[in-house]
């Protein structure tokens, strides 16, 4: 029997775990029997090869260039190499015709999915002067149906990108399947807390452990108030004291809150901060109820400003329990966007707005606002008593992501796009956005409902349904996106 020996000293801050940047293997290639036919057009590829690796290599991510092919026997070394790789994501140049039989060994071999690309030198090809071998420079397109029913035939999933090769769009594409990769890499390497237990009664909440690895790799570290417990007991007074400089720095105190409150919530933050380290964790759910004031109750009760701190600095915190959805506000952290733990609030008709958020823990770069910390007497429909967090979202874009789970069992991304838009707030300690979905707010609001969510779902400041849907893509998963 093992035992976590209990910390001698708590750091005041963590960084996550760093964000691996995506491997990205890239493989380009045409039929090599026009080599001797037409001696201009190799090096004309070649040079278009070598400005795509540079492209790659500019959304920070690791390019494993094997070469170029130009026959099957060339493809199946390559499709080794890139086996060796290990890589996230493996990109195939169709510079112009070459067979299936070329790339279909990278597509099986590789272990990663793969993303196929038809960009041609430029907009269009100046018909008039163009003779054969510069037609074929442009021909990358006519190879892509047939390795689309070749994948298909091999049980391979098909994707691909068409454009030229300084296409702004066609490359934000592709920075979509290159992010979306690296997150995939991430997400399987990914530790996450689960501490305390079920909020009671939240069927939807509940959920089973296996479907994390399932889905996205990576592991669940199942914990107890007791191993929070341990490290806040370890907490000295003057680090307890520089985390109340810090909430003092980084929030704005309402006259509300009570000083012994705020100094008990920071002593729990540096714990938490300690235990997080302790456990490697990218995230961490959490509920306890607790009885009488006693420990566990207080420990519960003073997690909101450590689990907003440790969120802002990219490590998400949910409270209820709610693994799938710190699931959910990890992906968006990793795409790029603070995603912050939210429910229903109200409907508000008179302006056509939903108003979300949630009491407890906030993502500190929501940016709508400087954040506030209010003192309440009671925390509503839990035990216990404290500081608590209001923040908004700014103006602007926002993405609604959540993980539900269907009746077999299986995880599938939500998601939905509206504006966050200004307005009167509330003012009890909660975090609130009020959202215009460009549509009546209870017929949307039915429709996310139906969508089978669940209670909890991270919103996010900007436009992330490209990147969500890659995601889906490279992990298997079903995406449902909530339109008005």
């Amino acid at each position: 029997m093992t035992t976590t020996p209990v910390p001698t000293a708590v750091p005041t801050t963590h960084a996550p775990t760093p964000v691996r940047r995506p491997r990205i293997g890239l493989v380009a290639g045409g039929l090599g029997a026009y080599w001797p036919q037409f001696p201009d057009l190799l090096p004309q590829l070649r040079r278009s090869a070598r400005r795509v690796a540079q492209r790659m290599g500019e959304f920070d991510a690791e390019v494993v260039d094997v070469g170029f092919i130009s026959d099957e026997r060339e493809g199946a070394e390559a499709a080794e190499k890139l086996r060796a790789a290990d890589c996230d994501l493996i990109v195939g140049f169709l510079t112009t015709y070459m067979t299936a039989t070329m790339l279909v060994p990278v597509a099986q071999r590789s272990g990663a999915p793969v993303l196929l690309i038809n960009l041609q030198p430029t907009e269009a090809m100046d018909h008039a002067t163009f003779d054969t071998g510069q037609w074929l420079a442009y021909c990358g397109a006519c190879p892509l149906p047939e390795m689309a029913n070749a994948f298909e035939r091999v049980g391979v999933p098909f994707r691909s990108v068409s454009g030229y090769v300084e296409d702004e769009r066609a490359w934000r594409r592709i920075g979509h399947w290159i992010r979306a990769a690296g997150l995939r890499g991430s997400l399987r390497a990914a530790r996450h807390g689960l501490m305390g237990h079920l909020y009671p009664g939240m069927y939807d909440v509940s959920t089973d452990l296996t479907m994390v690895p399932a889905t996205f790799g990576g592991h669940v570290e199942v914990l107890e108030f007791d191993d929070l417990r341990v490290r806040v007991e370890g907490v000295t007074d003057t680090e307890a004291a520089a985390r109340v400089a810090e909430a003092k720095d980084v929030f704005d105190l309402d006259a509300s809150v009570d000083e012994d409150d705020l100094a008990w919530a920071a002593r729990v933050s540096a714990g938490l901060d300690r235990l997080v380290a302790d456990f490697g964790l990218d995230s961490l759910a959490y509920f306890h109820r607790g009885l009488d004031g006693e420990i566990h109750e207080r420990l519960g009760a003073g997690m909101i400003l450590g689990a907003s701190l440790l969120t802002g600095r990219g490590v998400p915190a949910a409270g209820e329990y709610e693994l799938r959805t710190s699931l959910a506000m990890l992906i968006c952290e990793r795409l790029g966007a603070p995603g912050s733990f939210t429910e229903f609030q109200a409907l508000n008709f008179r302006d056509g707005v939903v108003e979300m958020g949630h009491d407890g823990p906030a993502h500190l770069g929501l940016g709508g606002r400087r954040p506030l910390l209010r003192g309440l007497g009671v925390y509503h429909g839990k035990r216990g008593w404290g500081v608590s967090v209001e923040c908004t979202a700014r103006p602007g874009p926002v993405t609604l992501v959540g993980v539900g789970q269907t009746r077999e069992g299986r995880y599938r991304l939500v998601a939905a796009e509206g504006e966050a838009v200004p307005g009167p707030l509330l003012q009890i300690g909660n975090t609130t956005s009020r959202v215009d979905f460009r549509t009546d707010p209870g017929e949307w609001t039915d429709a996310w409902s139906a969508s089978g969510v669940g209670h909890h779902w991270a919103l996010a400041t900007g436009e992330l349904l490209p990147g969500l849907r890659a995601l889906a893509d490279l992990t298997g998963m079903e995406m449902t996106e909530v339109r008005p």
